[in-house]
Parts: C-alpha cells; structure tokens; sequence
C-alpha cells in the first residue's frame, strides 16, 4: 500500500515549487489577453501564393496608423489545397475608428500592393474594450462561483466526516489545478480568451469528480472500520482502494483531449488548440492534486486541530 501521506511534504513541496515557477514566468512572460477580454480589431483575409508578414505588418501600420500583429494561418479541411488566412489583430485600439472607409482603404492598400494574392475578405470581428473586461470579469465570478457551489456540496455530502475542512481541502486542490490551466497559458504565451474559463470550468468539475470518489471511500471505511484504524492509514487505505479507477479515468480523458488536439493541428482549428492543449496539463494536475493532494492535506488539517485536545487532556 502506497504510503501518500508519510509522503505529504514531498507533494506539498513539488506544488510549491511548480507554483513559484509559474509565478516567475507570470512576471517573464506577462499576461496577455486576448482581444475577447481586452477588446479591439480581427480582419481576416483568405489569400494564394507566399507573403512576407513583416512587410505586410508595415503596409497595415502605415495604412491604419496603428500597430497590428500580423498571422498566417493554413487549413486544409476538405483535403484539396490548402486555404491561406491572412490574420490582422489590432487589439486594444479604438474600434470606433474601424470604420467602413478605413477597411476600403485598407483592402485597396493590400489589393494594390500584391495583386497577385487574391485576397478575398473571410470577416471582420469587433470587441469593444469595455465589453471585453466586462466578459473578463464575469467570466473570473463564474468560476469563483463554482468553485464556492463545489465546496458547499462537499460540506453538505461529507458532514459525518468533518465536510467544512473537506471541501476546504478539495477546493484547494482544484486551485492547483486551475493555475495549472492558467500558467500553461502563460509559460507558453497563449493568450487568455474564452477557452482559459472553458478549460477552467472543465477541469473544476471533472478533478472535483474523483475527489469526491475518494471521500466517499474514506467516508464507507470509517463506518467500516471505526476508531480501530488512524485518521492517516484511513485515508491512505481509500486513495489506494481508489487509485487504479482515477488513473484509468484520466488516462482515457487525457487520450481524448490529445487526440482533439492532434486533429485541431492538423486542421488548423485554434480555438480548439487554446482549449485542448491546457486541458491536457490540467486533467494531469488533477490526477495528482486528487490523489496526492486532497486526502493528505485533510488528515493534515484534522490531526492539527486534534493537537490542542492532545495537550488539555
């Protein structure tokens, strides 16, 4: 039988140090977010033959009067040739002045300067700045809700075994898990949009699944077996009961999500990258967090609120 938490410290001290680093890279990297939460301009333009994006950046500058970042996306969905996008992302900038006469000029100046390309306009999406921190904002409350609703149905379910300090522990396994989300999004420079509280809200409530598996475990072998056996053998005695249902749970997820991700590479389908790529770390950090992490820092919390009993008696 594995020993978890004889093994606490080396888990605690593991979390510790990926959440340091990813704080470090926070500061290294920045947070960047995307236009969705920071509003601003995508202008999208399907295209043929090669272009050199850095002039193509310099023409739009110039032509706009603003600074743009300028991508190149190829997609091949009916397995014919491959479809070029040409993508201009003006974020952050006064969406007002995208007027209808600033995109003629726009589509003249790229028309008149490679004639060849084609281009052909695949749309044009606008997100106004303050629409987009009002969609960052709400979108941070619902995963605090949900984070709060998990905890309280924890309470509720696990009262007979102290479910307060329960859903304590089990909350703050799944805020390992959402940082996971959030600092793969900024190790790798993937801005924050819609996907990071799509991946976030995945991940709250399919870790929190097999948490509760295992309280329910821990709950079913203190009925079982009483005071006859530590607080600390109890639980580790239910994780291992429960070990090889979480790791096969999460190796057929991960192998789903993975297999979501190879597609959308293949077909270029980035909002499914933004969300299946994190996804894929998250559901990694949730088989630690759930099995390494929720059950050792409860014992934790319920050994040291035994220590003032100890020393009265």
């Amino acid at each position: 039988m594995i020993k978890f938490y004889k093994n606490r410290w080396k888990f605690y001290g593991f979390t510790i140090a990926f959440l340091l680093f990813g704080t470090i890279m926070m500061f290294v990297n920045g947070v960047e977010l995307d236009i969705q939460f920071k509003g601003g301009a995508i202008i999208k333009y399907a295209f043929e033959g090669e272009l050199d994006l850095t002039e193509v950046e310099n023409l739009v500058e110039q032509t706009l009067d603003r600074k743009v970042d300028v991508q190149e996306t190829v997609s091949n969905v009916s397995g014919d040739e491959d479809i070029k996008t040409l993508v201009l992302n003006l974020a952050d900038t006064d969406t007002e002045g995208l007027t209808e006469d600033v995109q003629i000029s726009l589509d003249s100046a790229l028309k008149e300067k490679y004639p060849e390309a084609n281009f052909v306009s695949a749309g044009t999406s606008i997100v106004k700045p303050f629409i987009g921190k009002a969609f960052l904002r709400d979108s941070l409350k619902a995963i605090l809700i949900a984070a709060v609703l998990i905890m309280l149905y924890i309470w509720y379910s696990f009262r007979k075994i102290s479910g307060l300090s329960a859903g304590f522990m089990g909350l703050i396994a799944l805020m390992l898990d959402v940082a996971v989300v959030f600092f793969t999004f900024i190790i790798f420079r993937i801005p924050l949009n819609d996907s990071f509280i799509a991946a976030a809200l995945t991940i709250l409530g399919f870790s929190i699944n097999d948490t509760i598996v295992i309280y329910d475990r821990i709950r079913e072998n203190k009925r079982l077996y009483g005071t006859k056996m530590e607080i600390e053998d109890l639980v580790d005695k239910s994780i291992n009961q429960s070990l090889t249902r979480s790791i096969n749970t999460n190796l057929a997820t991960f192998v789903s999500i993975a297999i979501a991700y190879v597609f959308s590479l293949i077909y270029d389908i980035e909002s499914i990258q933004t969300f299946a790529f994190p996804m894929m770390f998250g559901i990694i950090s949730g088989c630690f967090s759930t099995i390494c992490l929720s059950g050792p820092l409860w014992v934790s919390w319920m050994k040291f609120k035994e220590r003032p009993k100890t020393k009265k008696a």
